[in-house]
């Protein structure tokens, strides 16, 4: 066996399927013959978006998120490909519609994303569909969400990187949890307090495997 080169990484996904094909409507010709080098399961190898998509609308969990996006926040990619990775319901986007897409890796075509143009948009949406929103913050009078137990519906509500929630949405929040810190820094990535808050959920409500 010859070792790669150094510097090299190794190719992802799999190549050309070999013939006859199997016979599944769920799997893309294109793939089929050219391979599927996607950042997808191997379980879901040459399936197309909308198969895969179908597949997972049938478990998904029962957690929401939401983000604010006044500023163009950079970590929205971010939070979106983690939510796409614990299969959250779906992801809101509140205020700008535009969103930089870069740091989800293209997960976003296997996430369920809504846009909302207020806060206001967002609680009425909420409330019509009988979820409590958990603002995610360090503010005072937050609750650990260490020893918070998360609802099973619920929707998790972030703010802009930097100022954090907004004074609307932290109205709007039946709760407020922070994540415990430890060293100098004030507050932690809006794109690592999401998946930390995400894992919390999971935690709870989700079994492994």
């Amino acid at each position: 066996m010859t070792a790669d080169p150094v510097g090299s990484e190794p190719e992802v996904g799999v190549g050309p399927h070999a013939e006859p094909w199997p016979d599944d409507a769920r799997l893309d010709p294109e793939l089929l013959s050219g391979g599927d080098r996607r950042n997808v399961g191997d379980e879901y190898r040459y399936w197309t978006v909308d198969a895969i998509v179908a597949d997972l609308d049938e478990r998904r969990h029962g957690f929401h998120i939401a983000i604010e996006n006044w500023e163009h926040d950079r970590n929205i990619g971010t939070v979106v490909r983690t939510a796409k990775a614990f299969l959250a319901a779906e992801v809101h986007i509140v205020g700008r519609r535009k969103w930089n897409k870069r740091g989800a890796m293209m997960t976003d075509v296997y996430q369920h994303i809504r846009h909302h143009e207020q806060v206001d948009d967002l609680v009425n949406w909420a409330t019509d569909v009988g979820l409590p929103i958990i603002g995610i913050d360090n503010l005072p009078g937050s609750e650990p969400i260490e020893s918070t137990e998360l609802p099973e519906r619920c929707m998790l509500l972030f703010g802009q990187e930097g100022p954090g929630l907004s004074p609307g949405a932290h109205a709007a929040a039946e709760r407020v949890c922070s994540i415990a810190q430890f060293g100098s820094t004030r507050s932690i990535n809006a794109g690592v307090a999401a998946g930390i808050a995400m894992h919390a959920w999971i935690r709870r409500w989700a079994s492994p495997g």
